[in-house]
């Protein structure tokens, strides 16, 4: 596998091991008339916005089947699971939700019908949490994984992939909660004094100062929203860490912070984009969906009676929901591959720049270097 040719990681971030033959004098910039080798899908030196962006489009374009192949069973099975406990939930809930849709402005949920549906509610909300982590999880393992192979020009196939993936996964879940947590901190720290103030305002009677709290939260929030991005950019390498050096979580965010180090402006800016071109591309693949979902729902309910039940109106709906499911389901592979494939180029672009990671890429992928004239 490629994390055994020259991917694996020194201590405390040392620089990962040179080159066994001399390399170029200069690998850390483009001057003395040396190529870089290109034996895969970026060339194997310093790269610009360019050759990342090229390298992301080339790694779909060779490994597509395997990417989405691996989203739409990730994907495919979050939403067959949430389907089906969305399916339980009703079936278990049905007749309190008929008496709950069918109640009279003057009359009043009884507790007997309204718990039961709040726990249904919950328990899907649940569901959906869990089976969303996870699918996005393995996602951000795969990209990495495909990587691996892509830089090097070598191919890999879906259950290679998969299995490599799924190893990866706990650690991958493990940064990017870690991440989200700490670049949470300081606003959720803001909000939670304010409410606090706000609920000792109130029970002393002095509730005419919550508003001035709630704009102070509110600019507090926003005063700490700088804060939350640079330590989310500082640690967004830690999922391409944890696959490509089999780190676990806090060493993948401690090799993530290391390498950002210098360059953090550069990264966000690539990033930033690169999650714009994702959102274009899912928000222009759901139009057609959304479009046809809608048509179909005009036509269910127009078959509706004037006083339909719960169980009819999700009939006359299923259309529209089926539509929109499978755009959002599309349009997810594209959001969860594109952006995840970048940060993956931008973390071997940093190891090119600063541990010198390119010549063993070479020697691994048995290109020798190729030095002008």
């Amino acid at each position: 596998m490629a994390q055994d040719a020259g991917w694996g990681g020194g201590p405390q971030g040392a620089p990962y091991g040179g080159p066994s033959y001399g390399g170029p004098p200069n690998w850390g910039g483009w001057g003395g008339g040396w190529t870089p080798p290109k034996p895969g899908v970026i060339p194997l030196g310093p790269l610009r916005l360019g050759d990342i962006l090229n390298g992301a489009f080339a790694t779909v374009g060779r490994h597509g089947k395997q990417l989405y192949g691996v989203g739409a069973a990730a994907y495919g099975g979050a939403l067959a699971v949430v389907v089906a406990a969305i399916a339980i939930a009703y079936s278990a809930t049905a007749g309190h939700l008929d008496r709950l849709v069918s109640l009279s402005s003057d009359e009043d949920a009884r507790t007997e019908d309204w718990v039961p549906v709040l726990v249904a509610f919950c328990v899907v909300a649940l569901v959906c949490l869990i089976v969303g982590v996870l699918s996005t999880a393995l996602m951000y393992a795969a990209v990495p994984s495909v990587l691996q192979e892509a830089v090097l020009g070598r191919p890999t196939t879906f259950s290679a992939v998969w299995r490599r993936a799924w190893a990866r996964v706990p650690a991958v879940i493990g940064t990017v909660f870690l991440t989200g947590l700490i670049a949470m901190v300081p606003i959720v720290l803001v909000w939670a004094a304010v409410i606090t103030l706000i609920v000792g305002l109130a029970d002393s009677g002095g509730g005419g100062g919550s508003v001035a709290l709630i704009v102070i939260g509110v600019l507090g929030a926003l005063a700490t929203g700088p804060l939350a991005i640079w330590l989310w950019v500082k640690f967004s390498l830690a999922p391409s860490a944890a696959v490509f050096e089999n780190q676990g979580p806090i060493a993948s965010m401690r090799r993530s912070s290391a390498l950002v180090r210098g360059d953090w402006w550069r990264i966000f800016g690539i990033t930033l984009l690169a999650g714009a071109m994702a959102a274009v591309a899912s928000y222009v693949i759901q139009l057609p969906f959304t479009f046809l979902g809608m048509f179909s729902g005009m036509l269910g309910s127009a078959n509706l009676s004037d006083d339909p039940n719960a169980a009819s109106v999700v009939v006359a709906m299923s259309g529209y929901l089926l539509a929109v499911l499978v755009g959002q389901l599309v349009s997810q592979l594209i959001v969860a591959t594109f952006p995840p494939l970048v940060t993956g180029l931008l973390y071997v672009d940093r190891r090119i720049r600063t541990e010198d990671l390119g010549p063993v890429l070479a020697e691994a992928a048995a290109v020798p270097p190729q030095y002008a004239g």
